[in-house]
C-alpha cells in the first residue's frame, strides 16, 4: 500500500519508518535485560553453559512442521481494505509552460490576464482527483467490527472490505485513535468469522508469530517469523510495539500478528527500511494496548484517557543518589500546571513512586497507567518529598479535553476544542503536537488538521500541517480567537482576514476570504 505523508504526526504513521529510528531499534530495554543468576531449578550457573530447557516441545521439534493449519483456521477473519478519497493537487499553473518555468513566474508576478496570483500554491488552481489505497484488517466480532490502522482509512470518503471468500461490503468508521494509529470499522453482517486478542504481555522474544494481510495489493498473503524484541518505542506517547522479522510490506498495515494459538498479539503498523521493502524489522502495536483502545472506541466512538496534569522526567542514577532513592525508579515532577495534580497537592520536585497501588518504574510507565485509568476515578498516588513518603488522592481528568482534541466539544465558541472554520478543521496547538512538529516550546496557535477540497482555504493553498499564529494581526490560541477576528473583519466590511501561518518553520501572510464559507 502506498501511504500518504502524515499531515501532523510522527513517522510511526507511515508503513516505512524513517532511518532516524535506527537508533531506537538498537536501544536497550528493561524487558530484555538478562535475569539474575539464581539457584532455581533450570537456572544457568557458572559450571554449565546456557542451553534450551528440556521441554516436550524441544524433544518433539525445533520449529513447527507447518503453519498451514493455523492459516486455515484464522484467515477467514482477515480482510483487505480498499479506501477511496478525493485529494486536491496543484494543477499545472501555467498552460504551455513547464512547472517552475521562469516564464510562469513572470506571468504571475505581473498579473497577466488569466494567470493565477501568488506563489507557493497560495492562489494557484487546484484539481480534485479520486485516490485509492489498500490496507489490511481483521474481524473481532460476529456482528462485523473490524480493526485496522488509522492511517489506512484516514481521510477516506469510501471504505470497502473484501473478505477472503471474495465477498465485499461497505464499512463505516466507528472511531479512530491517531495516537496509537488504531481505527475501528463496522460492516453489516451476522455470524461473521472473527478472531480474538491474546495477551501480548505473555509474548516472549523468540516466540513464533504469523503475519497475515494484503502486501503490495497482491491479495491475501501469509508470512512467519519470531518476536525479535518487545516494548519497542518509535515516537508516540503510548507506543508499545512488538518487533518481528516476519515479512511485512506496504499493504500489511492494519493486519494481525498471530501467536501459535491463533490469538492476535499485535497489529502490523510499521517497518524499518531504507528502501520501502521488508528487511526483517517490522513493528506491531501490542494487543494489550489495542484492545483497550478498541473497547473505548466501540463504547464511546473515541478514546477517554485519564489525565494527571504534570510534567515529568525520568530519575537518573545521579538524581536517585542525591535523593536517596534505591534503584532509581519513579517519575520526577518538573512542573504542575492547573489540573488534577495541582488540586491534589502534587508539587514540582516530587518523585511519583506509586500509582493506584502499583509501583511506577519510569515516566513511560506512569503515562500509560494514568491513561488506562478511568476518567473521574479517584486514585492513591505515592510521592517521595523531602526524603519522606506521602500518599495523595487525585481525581483524574480526561486527557483529550486537556489537549483540546475532543471532537464532542467542537465548535467555534469552545476555545479548547477542534472545529471547522472557512473550510478548515482546526485544533489548538498542544505541547505534544509542537514537539512532534518541531515547533519551539511556548508557541501558540491553531494547527490545520484538514482542508476541505472545495473550500476557500484550499483555494488559497492552505494545507494540513500549517500552523496559524495570527489572525487580523493579533495572536490566536483558540478557535474563538479566530472566529472573533473573522467577525471583526466582516463587521468592518472587509472581504478577507489576514492570517500569519507557519509552514515547515517559515512564516508568511495569507488573506483568506470571509464573505462566504464554502
Amino acid at each position: 500500500m502506498s501511504f500518504p505523508t502524515p499531515r501532523l504526526l510522527s513517522p510511526r504513521h507511515l508503513l516505512t519508518v524513517s532511518s532516524l529510528a535506527l537508533a531506537l531499534a538498537a536501544a536497550p530495554l528493561a524487558a530484555q535485560q538478562a535475569a539474575p543468576v539464581t539457584d532455581a531449578p533450570g537456572a544457568a550457573n557458572r559450571n554449565a553453559p546456557l542451553s534450551a530447557p528440556d521441554t516436550p516441545a524441544k524433544r518433539a521439534q525445533v520449529m513447527p512442521d507447518s503453519f498451514a493449519d493455523l492459516v486455515e483456521q484464522v484467515s477467514p477473519a482477515v480482510v483487505n481494505i480498499t479506501t477511496t478519497s478525493v485529494v486536491s493537487t496543484p494543477a499545472s499553473p501555467f498552460p504551455g509552460f513547464p512547472e517552475n518555468s521562469p516564464f510562469g513566474d513572470l506571468f504571475r508576478d505581473f498579473g497577466f490576464p488569466g494567470m493565477p496570483q501568488g506563489r507557493d500554491g497560495q492562489g494557484g488552481p487546484m484539481t480534485q482527483q479520486r485516490s485509492n489505497a489498500l490496507g489490511s484488517g481483521f474481524v473481532i466480532s460476529a456482528d462485523g467490527y473490524i480493526v485496522t490502522n488509522n492511517h489506512v482509512i484516514d481521510g477516506a470518503d469510501e471504505i470497502e472490505i473484501e473478505f477472503k471468500d471474495g465477498g465485499k461490503r461497505p464499512a463505516k468508521v466507528i472511531g479512530t485513535d491517531p495516537k496509537t494509529d488504531i481505527a475501528l470499522l463496522k460492516v453489516e453482517g451476522t455470524d461473521l468469522p472473527f478472531v480474538k486478542f491474546g495477551d501480548s504481555d505473555r509474548a516472549r522474544v523468540g516466540d513464533w508469530v504469523l503475519a497475515l494481510g494484503n502486501p503490495l495489493g497482491q491479495g491475501f498473503s501469509a508470512s512467519s517469523g519470531i518476536i525479535s524484541a518487545r516494548n519497542r518505542e518509535l515516537s508516540g506517547t503510548y507506543d508499545d510495539y512488538l518487533q518481528t522479522d516476519a515479512a511485512i510490506n506496504r499493504g500489511n498495515s492494519g493486519g494481525p500478528l498471530f501467536n501459535m494459538n491463533g490469538e492476535v498479539v499485535g497489529v502490523n503498523t510499521a517497518i524499518l527500511s531504507p528502501n520501502g521493502g521488508s528487511i526483517g524489522i517490522g513493528f506491531s502495536m501490542a494487543s494489550n494496548v489495542v484492545s483497550k483502545v478498541v473497547d473505548q472506541l466501540s463504547q464511546f466512538g473515541e478514546t477517554r484517557r485519564g489525565w494527571l496534569g504534570v510534567k515529568i522526567q525520568n530519575v537518573t542514577p545521579d538524581m536517585a543518589d542525591a535523593l536517596g532513592i534505591d534503584g532509581g525508579q519513579g517519575a520526577m515532577v518538573t512542573d504542575v500546571p492547573t489540573g488534577p495534580a495541582l488540586e491534589a497537592g502534587i508539587k514540582a520536585g516530587d518523585v511519583i513512586t506509586s500509582f493506584d497501588g502499583g509501583e511506577v518504574k519510569d515516566t513511560r510507565d506512569l503515562v500509560r497507567r494514568v491513561a488506562d485509568a478511568p476518567v473521574g476515578q479517584a486514585v492513591d498516588l505515592t510521592v517521595l518529598r523531602n526524603g519522606k513518603t506521602e500518599t495523595l488522592k487525585v481525581t483524574l481528568g480526561r486527557r483529550e479535553l486537556a489537549e483540546g482534541t475532543d471532537d464532542a466539544g467542537s465548535g467555534a465558541g469552545n476555545g479548547n476544542a477542534r472545529g471547522d472554520l472557512l473550510g478548515m478543521t482546526l485544533t489548538p496547538l498542544t505541547p505534544e503536537m509542537a514537539d512532534q512538529m518541531g515547533i519551539a516550546p511556548g508557541t501558540t496557535g491553531l494547527v490545520v488538521r484538514e482542508v476541505a477540497p472545495d473550500g476557500v482555504a484550499a483555494d488559497k493553498g492552505l494545507a494540513a500541517g500549517d500552523l496559524i499564529t495570527e489572525a487580523g494581526q493579533q495572536p490566536v490560541a483558540s478557535l474563538k480567537d479566530v472566529q472573533d477576528r473573522i467577525d471583526e473583519a466582516r463587521k468592518a466590511g472587509r472581504k478577507s482576514v489576514l492570517l500569519l501561518i507557519r509552514r515547515n518553520g517559515e512564516p508568511h501572510f495569507l488573506a483568506l476570504p470571509v464573505d462566504g464559507d464554502k
